[in-house]
């Protein structure tokens, strides 16, 4: 089985994140870098797809040299090979530019199934699945809680509320997975030592065919007009407890719209 698992770098969410004021787009350059998290749960099914069913699991990422990091930390889980789309043209990219060159990149690539986080930290839109499959006119099995290949069809749980559905498709198909579907494996040193020898292909934006003027900042379908630091904490607001504590806290609360 052909598995081509998508990967993309984040600045980490637990660190400072912050806008270039150069052009109002995510600094990645000074951030604290790493694997979007739910895509690391992506990374761990394909392995345990390729367990279950042999084949190769192949890493997809879009992003600047820097995401090269990211790529080594799926190659030392234990896929197989990797594919870096990189080209300064890509800067500021929206999501449908990106799903575009993700699909183009796909189109030269073998592959039964596309495994994939349900949503960026980075981001959060949660549409990248959903606009690959369109573009590679496949099925999307979204959300995935749980992951089964039988007989060249993909059955899927997805969580809802007071249970879940099944989901199923033939295959090639793309899906994508919450953080509910598996525990991501830790890379071992031997996986880390094996990452270095593993094949990572580069590819630009001619290679795939794609015009730079259409994908970039440039012709984004949204961009950040402006952004304003958060404002300094203030020194809030003191209660003198004399027997009415609670009832002042409540009108507080009240007075902003919590209860």
């Amino acid at each position: 089985m052909d598995i081509v698992v998508l990967v993309k770098q984040v600045p980490d969410s637990g660190s400072e994140r912050n806008l270039d004021p150069a052009d109002n787009t995510v600094a990645r350059g000074s951030a604290d870098n790493v694997v979007n998290e739910i895509d690391e749960y992506a990374i761990e099914e394909a392995l345990v797809l390729k367990e279950a069913h042999g084949g190769e699991v192949t890493v997809l990422t879009v992003g600047p040299d820097s995401a090269a990091d990211a790529i080594r930390k799926a190659l030392s889980m234990g896929a197989d090979r990797a594919v870096h789309v990189v080209d300064d043209a890509i800067h500021g990219a929206c999501a449908p530019q990106t799903s575009a060159i993700l699909a183009a990149a796909l189109q030269q690539m073998s592959f039964d199934i596309v495994l994939c986080g349900a949503e960026s930290t980075d981001g959060q839109l949660s549409v990248m699945p959903a606009l690959l499959a369109e573009r590679l006119g496949i099925p999307q099995l979204s959300g995935a809680r749980k992951l089964t290949v039988e007989g060249g069809v993909a059955r899927v749980e997805r969580q809802t509320d007071g249970g879940f559905w099944v989901l199923e498709a033939p295959l090639p198909a793309v899906v994508s997975t919450w953080d509910t579907i598996n525990e991501p494996r830790y890379p071992s040193f031997k996986g880390i030592m094996a990452a270095k020898k593993k094949p990572v292909e580069k590819k630009s934006l001619a290679d795939l065919g794609i015009d730079p003027s259409t994908v970039g900042l440039a012709t984004a379908t949204s961009q950040v007009v402006d952004f304003a630091g958060r404002p300094p904490k203030g020194a809030g607001v003191k209660v003198n407890d004399e027997g009415d504590g609670a009832a002042q806290l409540v009108d507080f609360l009240a007075a902003q719209k919590i209860v």
